[in-house]
């Protein structure tokens, strides 16, 4: 049994808001409220919409359109609506245009901060540049930035233009860039010459031509300058930043935008196939985000919210949208975390009283090991929410975390779900007491459930997460791919969400995710699909088959394991092994160096040709394997058992 670590004053109960909508619609008890908040959940909606204050310059019709199926749920039918006017306009008409909208702070000590009237003026500069660029409703934008100032107006302006927004990993290498823009068919990117990681230069603008060679539908390459280094520079295509924005106008420009109309593709790793783009709407997945941001994170018109994120994460984008929407302060960090010194984050806190914190288990695994003294050095008293996503927690970290970096005042708000989800299945209020490495269930809205292989609902043992009715954030699908989308999420029961993490529901309520149910690997929080992986390995030339599996590490949470089978004519060696790490962190980007190649003969395969790689996995880690019978080759799983 896991005991509660953390309880909620009167204070923090009472001032939160969870607790003031409950006891705005006559609700005593949270567990009361929540199922409200399912039972109807068009009505929780219209009721969400007064409650985020959402500007609509056409009133909706219908809240929800269910008539082509769940999995297609459309929201607030016949509104018209834009995430760039919530953001911003609707708090400058409000006469909020002097508020901080957002801060920011560069490696190299530069800091800087930005009012709502600043960020409007400067969004319609970059939406009047794109437009002479020749930006169209629905083209599709790379946004290939570290996280600089101008990497949130060039996601807003996008959006008021009604184009779509495709944001990328600013670590990537050349070819998951090349991938997504190619899919996209995007005609623009937006990228930098550089950035800063722990005191060196990192190219950006190399990596972004590269990529740009893969893909032909990129017209237009739109340059933020960084690091005033000399770059390579394509007259015909490439623009400066501040040649077009600086000298652009600020009068009003926006197109009109729908409820339904797409703003962003996310992409999301799935165990096959290319990377999915998930389709994402105005009054969706911001919608959903500031929804979160309300009632798991609490933030109110004081707090100023820190993400240590990328804007190729989905929190980077539910950062922006989600703060802005409501009118609060956010605060953008580009740099190394721990640098120049291990305290560089604490650092960070204190000097812009940041009072929300969000982190992964993977940094705090990585900042412990560097001792207590660090962080017992700050104080930070303007803190008062940790935030945690991306990964399961342990629970020493768990316990490290909340001792030393909220001095056990601040609760771990644990939050789970997903790019197509946009945002929480699971999370935390701050009116609940807290076990380590624990959720209370899903926010408000969420009809969420843990399931056995029968479809019954179970409590004490590990399930499948499922999702049993629509929400305003869920993905509009996959782009230009509809059957994968029902395949991926709809075609295990009828009309159901099947989210592929295992998931324990304890006696007392509590709920712990305890992995993944298919495949999809998790590298320091980011997503991966082994097949993305797999396909730079046989792209060498000394590849003929290879299988990429997860393993657990101490910092990473999981790193990569590859199985490489040789072409003809070549031999394994230590050389070749390193070659193949390098290989692969060349084309994917260093986060994703596997920690391993091994060399086998052979793959474990069905007989219709499936690698299975949970054998593989399973194989490699001395753990029970289960039922193989239907492997047209058992005898490879001897070869990877003893490449242990």
């Amino acid at each position: 049994m896991r005991q509660w670590v953390w309880e909620p004053s009167a204070e923090v109960i009472e001032r939160s808001n969870v607790y003031r909508m409950m006891r705005k619609y006559g609700f005593r008890d949270y567990a009361d409220f929540w199922r409200w908040s399912v039972e109807d959940v068009a009505r929780f909606w219209q009721v969400m919409d007064q409650e985020l204050d959402l500007a609509w310059q056409r009133p909706y019709e219908q809240v929800l359109d269910t008539s082509q199926g769940w999995a297609w749920a459309r929201w607030f039918i016949g509104g018209r609506f834009n995430v760039a006017y919530n953001c911003l306009d609707k708090h400058v008409a409000a006469g909020r245009a002097s508020k901080v909208a957002f801060i920011w702070e560069g490696e190299d000590g530069r800091t800087d901060r930005w009012t709502y009237g600043d960020l409007t003026r400067w969004t319609l500069q970059v939406s009047h540049a794109l437009k002479d660029l020749g930006l169209r409703p629905g083209d599709r934008v790379g946004l290939f930035l570290p996280m600089v100032p101008e990497i949130v107006p060039a996601l807003l302006a996008v959006a008021r233009l009604g184009g779509i927004v495709v944001p990328m990993f600013s670590g990537y290498g050349p070819d998951p860039i090349a991938v997504r823009l190619r899919d996209s068919e995007a005609r623009f990117l937006i990228t930098a010459d550089g950035f800063y990681r722990r005191g060196q230069v990192v190219p950006m603008k190399e990596t972004a031509d590269a990529a740009v060679a893969m893909a032909p539908t990129v017209e237009r390459v739109l340059v933020v300058r960084r690091t005033d280094r000399t770059i390579p520079w394509d007259p015909r295509r490439d623009v400066w930043w501040h040649e077009v924005i600086d000298s652009a106008p600020d009068t009003p420009l926006m197109e009109e935008t729908e409820s339904e109309t797409p703003f962003m593709l996310i992409y999301t790793s799935g165990t096959t196939g290319r990377p999915k783009a998930t389709v994402h709407v105005h009054a969706g997945f911001p919608v959903k985000s500031a929804q979160d941001i309300y009632h798991c994170f609490d933030l109110q018109a004081d707090d100023v919210l820190f993400w240590l994120t990328d804007m190729g994460w989905m929190m980077g984008p539910w950062e922006v949208t989600g703060v802005l929407i409501l009118g609060g302060t956010f605060l953008l960090y580009d740099g190394a975390p721990d640098y120049p010194t291990p305290d560089r984050l604490w650092q960070v806190v204190e000097r812009h009283g940041v009072t929300i914190l969000g982190i992964t288990p993977t940094f705090i695994r990585a900042i412990l090991r560097q001792g207590d003294e660090w962080v017992e050095r700050h104080p930070m008293p303007t803190l008062r929410i940790l935030g945690s996503t991306g990964e399961p927690w342990n629970p020493d970290p768990w316990m490290w975390c909340f001792e030393k970096v909220g001095q056990r005042r601040c609760p771990i708000i644990n939050y789970s779900g997903g790019t197509e989800v946009s945002g929480g299945i699971l999370g935390c209020v701050p009116i609940l007491p807290l076990k380590p490495c624990a959720f209370h269930g899903p926010p408000p809205g969420m009809d969420a459930d843990v399931w056995d292989e029968n479809g019954r609902p179970v409590t004490g043992t590990i399930g499948e997460l499922v999702v049993k009715k629509p929400w305003v954030g869920m993905t509009r699908g996959f782009w230009r791919d509809p059957q994968r989308y029902i395949e991926t999420y709809w075609s295990r029961w009828p009309d159901v969400w099947v989210h592929g993490d295992l998931t324990l529901r304890d006696a007392e309520g509590f709920w712990f995710i305890e992995g993944r149910s298919d495949d999809t690997l998790k590298v320091g929080g980011k997503r991966l699909g082994p097949a993305e992986v797999e396909s730079i390995l046989v792209a060498h030339g000394a590849v003929a088959e290879a299988a990429v599996i997860g393993v657990p590490e101490e910092v990473k949470g999981e790193a990569l394991v590859c199985f490489a089978v040789l072409k003809p004519g070549r031999e394994p060696s230590e050389e070749l092994r390193q070659e193949l790490k390098d290989w692969v962190a060349r084309h994917l980007g260093k986060a994703f160096t596997p920690k391993d190649v091994r060399f086998v003969r052979d793959l474990p395969k069905t007989r219709n040709a499936k690698v299975m790689r949970r054998l593989i996995r399973a194989a490699y880690l001395g753990l029970p394997l289960g039922d193989t019978s239907s492997l047209e080759n058992p005898q490879a799983l001897e070869e990877i058992a003893q490449a242990r």
